[in-house]
Formats: structure tokens, C-alpha cells, sequence
């Protein structure tokens, strides 16, 4: 396992982040400690959490498992998207993001989380309130680093103009979505993370499991998130993409890898990118993506890859210019 810089931090991550969305969910405490002790033993010191994951009890089974290493990890949690009934439980407000990280901390059994995230763009709060929220945790040394995620190019390069304005701690790091199937963040998002040095940690590289071939021709066909989760289907709901899907996987199986493996590899090729996010629900279905820090991406097997689906537009639009 290799290890990279994030951004500016200074800090080096594993080039492998470990979500843990599944804990608590679909992963019960002894399939997560038993995903946790694996992912150490591959290399990997990055983990990704939120408050929203399994309602909070993700962040407390990852709390339980950090405990005798903390110092030599490096834990992300996020707060912004809804959690919990109480009609402030969620946005980008002072109150949320205070309440919201104090919470995290305990149920992380830690002082510190090392990246805070920002879970998604308050298009009703001021961001200068929310940055200076961040800031003052920064100050406080409840958080090391800030970062926001599902943030456009614009919102992103806003947030970094205040933070330098105010003379405030920096946004550091990027949560975007990116994987074969879904390219949009090569447009703007991943040019702008590489001009500004940001750590780019991408999650959906397997795009939730579209990309392993366990699917068919739509969502009704296979068994999985495609099966009974409608934010999914919402997300992946142009039927292309299924046809995508299985001629990349053909592709990979024809070069001697499994589609998990090269789909992960694929996206962390990117010269912007710092860790995909992988997730897993038992060990056995994290070794397919362990396995992507094995393969070498070379230039021809990049192009070859990203062929088999169209590459978005340039951001000005002008198709000639993209040709040269």
C-alpha cells in the first residue's frame, strides 16, 4: 500500500480510504472489526465516517476500534445532512455544526477528528457562518483540517476565497463523486482540486456496485443497493449506464482483473485524486478492492479504460478546443 500526500496538510494517507458506511448496517460489529483489522494489516491509516451513517453507529463502532491506535489513524466524519427529527438537525448553521461534532467525538471516543466535512452545499445559511464555525473548531483543536464534500468547483473555490479573506483555517479537502460511469468531476471539480493542491478523496469508484457486474440491464436485475435503495436508482437511473457497466467488466475479466480491482485503480490513476473510498460488507468483498493497490495502471490501460464511456465535455463547452 502506497502512501500519498493530502493537499497541503503535510500529512500522508493511505492511497486507499475505508468507508464505513456499512457499520452498523449491512457490516455488524464483529464483520466490522474484522473489515478494520484488515484493512490495517493491507496498510491502509484512512478512514472515512459521517453522523448519518447507520444513525450514528458507524461513528461508534469505528470509535471502539480506534481506540488503542488513534494517533497513527486518520479519521474523517461529516455533519450537514439530516440526523434526527428536531428541526435543526441539519444544514450548515453554527448550532448544527457545533452540536453536530461534539456529538461525533463522543460517540468516536477521540478529542480530535482529523478532516471535518461540510456533507453537502447550505444554499440557505451564509457560508461565511459555516466557515467561521469551522474555524473556531479548528482553533479549539477539535478538528485538524476542514473539508467539504458534494461541494461544486464554484462553492468549493467560494469557500477558499472567504477562508483566505477572514485569515481563517483553509479547506484542505474535497468529497466528490467520481467513477467511470459518473465523469462529471473531470470537468471542473478535479482541474481545481489539482491547481489548488486540495486532498481529493472520491467516494462511489465501484459506483455502488454498478461497476462489479453484478447487475443486468436495469435495476431490477441483480441483488443490492440497484434492488432497494432509491437513492440509487435516482443516481444511476439512465439505462446506459448498465450497458457501460458490462462491457467494462467483460473488459476487466479479458485483461486478467476483477472489475472492483481495475474500476478502484482506474479512478485512483487520477493525477488529482489522493484515496478513493472503498467499502465493503464482509472481508471477503474487501479484497477485490484491496487488490486495485496491485495493479499498475499504465497509460495505454488508463485510455483504454476510460474509452468505454464518454468523456464529459470541456467546461466552456467548446468540443474543438477538446479534441486537440
Amino acid at each position: 500500500m502506497k502512501n500519498r500526500l493530502l493537499g497541503n496538510t503535510g500529512i500522508k494517507v493511505s492511497q486507499l480510504c475505508m468507508g464505513t458506511m456499512t457499520f452498523g448496517r449491512e457490516a455488524d460489529r464483529s464483520t466490522s472489526a474484522a473489515i478494520y483489522k484488515r484493512c490495517l494489516d493491507a496498510g491502509i491509516n484512512f478512514f472515512d465516517c459521517a453522523n448519518v451513517y447507520s444513525e450514528g453507529v458507524a461513528e461508534t463502532i469505528l470509535g471502539e476500534l480506534i481506540t488503542d491506535h488513534r494517533q497513527q489513524l486518520i479519521i474523517t466524519s461529516k455533519c450537514g445532512v439530516p440526523f434526527g427529527s428536531e428541526i435543526n438537525s441539519q444544514g450548515g448553521s453554527r448550532r448544527h455544526i457545533m452540536g453536530s461534532i461534539e456529538a461525533s467525538l463522543k460517540r468516536l471516543k477521540t478529542d480530535y477528528i482529523d478532516i471535518f466535512f461540510l456533507h453537502r452545499f447550505d444554499d440557505q445559511t451564509p457560508l461565511e457562518v459555516s466557515l467561521r464555525a469551522l474555524n473556531d473548531l479548528v482553533v479549539q483543536g477539535k478538528t485538524r483540517y476542514i473539508g467539504v464534500s458534494n461541494y461544486s468547483a464554484w462553492q468549493t473555490m467560494k469557500a477558499g476565497g472567504l477562508t483566505a479573506l477572514h485569515d481563517w483555517a483553509p479547506v484542505d479537502c474535497i468529497q466528490p463523486m467520481y467513477n467511470l460511469v459518473k465523469r462529471q468531476a473531470e470537468v471542473e471539480i478535479l482541474p481545481m482540486a489539482k491547481s489548488e493542491n486540495l486532498g481529493v478523496m472520491i467516494y462511489n469508484p465501484i459506483a455502488g456496485g454498478l461497476l462489479a457486474g453484478k447487475y443486468g440491464n436495469d435495476h431490477t436485475e441483480g441483488e443490492g443497493r440497484f434492488t432497494t435503495s432509491d437513492m440509487y436508482q435516482k443516481r444511476y437511473r439512465e439505462r446506459w449506464v448498465f450497458a457501460a457497466a458490462k462491457q467494462f467488466s467483460k473488459f476487466a475479466i479479458d485483461q486478467g482483473y476483477h472489475p472492483v480491482s481495475l474500476a478502484v485503480a482506474w479512478v485512483c490513476r487520477h493525477e488529482a485524486v489522493t484515496a478513493p473510498i472503498i467499502g465493503a460488507r464482509n472481508v471477503t468483498q474487501l479484497e477485490d478492492s484491496l487488490r486495485s493497490a496491485e495493479i499498475e495502471v499504465t497509460d495505454q490501460l488508463y485510455d483504454a479504460v476510460s474509452d468505454l464511456t464518454p468523456t464529459p465535455p470541456p467546461a466552456t463547452d467548446r468540443l474543438e478546443e477538446q479534441a486537440k
